[in-house]
């Protein structure tokens, strides 16, 4: 597995840089376009909640965009964090080649 020193982009920052400031819109704002809590955007957006299949839906509804692209970022995102909170997954040898 290849090591990137720093942590891919979550995706909550990619949705807030690319999209709610240019755009002008608020977490409340966005929350009631996706039909979803504020609280959840907010979670969302402050990098401290997960893109699911259904967010990512909504989301790329919203934005015009590929579901695929939020469930990309946010899988890039749980990869890099999962590598780097344990090494205990490099114990695991292969079973066939």
């Amino acid at each position: 597995m290849e090591r990137r020193k720093r942590a891919p982009n979550h995706p909550g920052g990619i949705l807030c840089r690319e999209y709610l400031k240019p755009l002008g819109l608020t977490v409340s704002e966005l929350a009631k376009i996706l039909g979803v809590s504020r609280k959840t955007v907010s979670k969302i957006i402050n990098e401290r909640g997960s893109i699911s299949a259904d967010m990512a839906l909504r989301l790329s509804r919203a934005f015009n965009t590929t579901p695929q692209l939020w469930l990309n970022l946010q899988q890039n995102c749980d990869l890099w964090h999962a590598a780097q909170d344990s090494d205990r997954w490099k114990k695991i040898r292969a079973v066939a080649a």
